[in-house]
């Protein structure tokens, strides 16, 4: 059976929405890659984000080290994807960036995973390329809920 890794933004949805298509997926556990689990949405800051897929049997992760360094989260805000991308693997060459990876895969390997970050579409998200690097490595499929 292929291991399937998925991903999802939270910008267009509720959080029961978000819940729900997760436990829909059979995600069982979240991999946060936002480098700041700090969100104006309701219930997307990180300690209610845990605790409510926590309550729904959903593990939750916080792996910063994934997330998009604040020039490159400008970058992205201001529709330069391309610059956003440039500046995203420099960061992934970090120490901190690779033992977060690292940490993402052995969890992946694991458990049915998901990587959760805000933009509704992971085309012009960073996490499509952390996404990526996780399917070089383990050989999973990645699908986007």
């Amino acid at each position: 059976m292929t291991m399937i890794l998925s991903t999802i933004g939270y910008e267009a949805a509720t959080l029961p929405e978000v819940i729900g298509t997760l436990r829909t997926a059979g995600v069982e556990v979240v991999l946060d890659v936002r480098a700041v689990a700090a969100s104006r949405r309701a219930g997307f800051s990180k300690t209610m984000l845990r605790a409510s897929l926590e309550a729904e049997g959903i593990g939750y992760e916080h792996l910063r080290g994934l997330g998009t360094p604040k020039p490159g989260r400008d970058a992205a805000r201001k529709g330069r994807i391309g610059e956003m991308e440039t500046l995203f693997f420099e960061h992934m060459a970090t120490p901190e960036a690779q033992d977060a990876l690292a940490l993402a895969v052995a969890i992946a390997r694991e458990r049915p995973a998901a990587l959760l970050c805000y933009e509704a579409c992971a085309a012009g998200c960073h996490r499509r390329i952390v996404a990526n690097m996780i399917r070089k490595a383990t050989g999973c499929e990645i699908r986007d809920l």
